[in-house]
């Protein structure tokens, strides 16, 4: 799947992780009880943006749009929205 879009200033598109369907014990959760994970993939990203597609990631809360695009949906987010990238050092 690709996507055909490229988000503007420094803003990133994500796919969101799917929610966990069942706790740690093996009970299943209801579907209205999941709870959307904050964490996801990068697909695209705006020309100033300092991600790159494919970066796994975690972003605040209550942040975001939700788009829906050829009926998959993805969330668009400012990359200042992201709080931890995985496997990323911080350099000084």
């Amino acid at each position: 799947m690709k996507f055909n879009y490229t988000p503007l200033g420094t803003r990133v598109v994500i796919t969101q992780d799917k929610a966990e369907e069942k706790t740690a014990s093996g009970l299943i959760i209801p579907t209205a009880a999941q709870e959307k994970p904050n964490r996801g993939t990068v697909v695209a990203v705006a020309d100033k943006a300092e991600l790159k597609v494919g970066d796994k990631v975690i972003y605040a809360k209550f942040t975001g749009k939700e788009v829906e695009v050829d009926k998959v949906t993805y969330i668009l987010l400012k990359e200042d929205d992201i709080l931890l990238v995985e496997g990323w050092k911080y350099q000084q």
